[in-house]
Parts: C-alpha cells; structure tokens; sequence
C-alpha cells in the first residue's frame, strides 16, 4: 500500500451539482430552477422573515418589556475582591485605576461596590456607587468610601 493506492472512503464524496452545463450534464435548461416565476430569475432574493404566505413568527409572537436607554450600567466588585487586591499588592487605597491595572474594570466602567465578602483592614476606596451594606463595612474598619 502507498500514497498511489489511497482513495476516500465510499460513500464519503459526492459529484459536485454543475448547473447550467448543458442537457447533458442533466441540470441544463432551466438549471433546476422550474419554470417562471421570481424564484427562477436571476437577482431573486425573499424578504427576510418570510415563510411561504404563513404569517411570520416574528409577527406571530408578541412584543412586550421595555428598554430604557437611559439606564446607566455599572461593573460590580464586591469587597471580598478588594481585600484580595490589597492584600496582594499592599495596598491601603483603591482606585478605578487600580481595579483597570488588575484587570476587573475596563477604562469606561462605572464602578459600584457591592457587599458581598468582608474587609480585614481600612481601606480608602474611590468608586462610582456602593451599595448600602458595602458602605456600612467599609467605614466599620475605620475606612473611607469615596463616591465619584
């Protein structure tokens, strides 16, 4: 056996469908389009959505809820985070840019600190929000929560 004997498994290729060949080739003529109409000329293209005359599921469905694009969105880091942050790099203040230079904010976040987790030491932390209980832990230890 070599290279020269190989062939693919049978069953496993298929002849390519050469439409527009000639009566020969069997997909002549028409070129497997039938006859007439917008579907066998050239440039055709339906709309999309379109189901054959059936009404269209995205008109079937109902449409409900609300976006508001007011909506301003805030990144949440929690304080289990921050003590990991200080811990690891002996911090005693954080900043936006300290949660961007560790990779937990991009650059255009909001940020807002949750409450989830607990400090260890004081903290000066600067943010776009807290939450309620994130404060109320913070400033326990003696730390100051700076809004933005």
């Amino acid at each position: 056996m070599d290279l020269s004997n190989l062939k693919p498994a049978k069953g496993s290729t298929k002849k390519v469908k050469r439409i527009g060949r000639g009566e020969g080739s069997g997909h002549g003529g028409t070129s497997t389009r039938g006859h007439k109409g917008a579907q066998s000329r050239s440039g055709y293209s339906k709309k999309l959505g379109y189901e054959g005359g059936q009404m269209p599921l995205v008109r079937r469905v109902p449409k409900f809820g609300f976006k508001n694009f007011n909506r301003v969105e805030y990144k949440g880091i929690n304080l289990d985070v921050l003590q990991k942050i200080a811990e690891k790099s002996n911090l005693t203040a954080i900043t936006p840019e300290v949660l961007i230079e560790n990779g937990y904010v991009s650059k255009n976040d909001r940020i807002k600190i949750l409450g989830r987790g607990e400090l260890k030491m004081k903290l000066e932390i600067t943010a776009h929000g807290f939450s309620a209980s994130a404060k109320k832990a913070i400033e326990e230890k003696g730390g100051i929560a700076n809004t933005i």
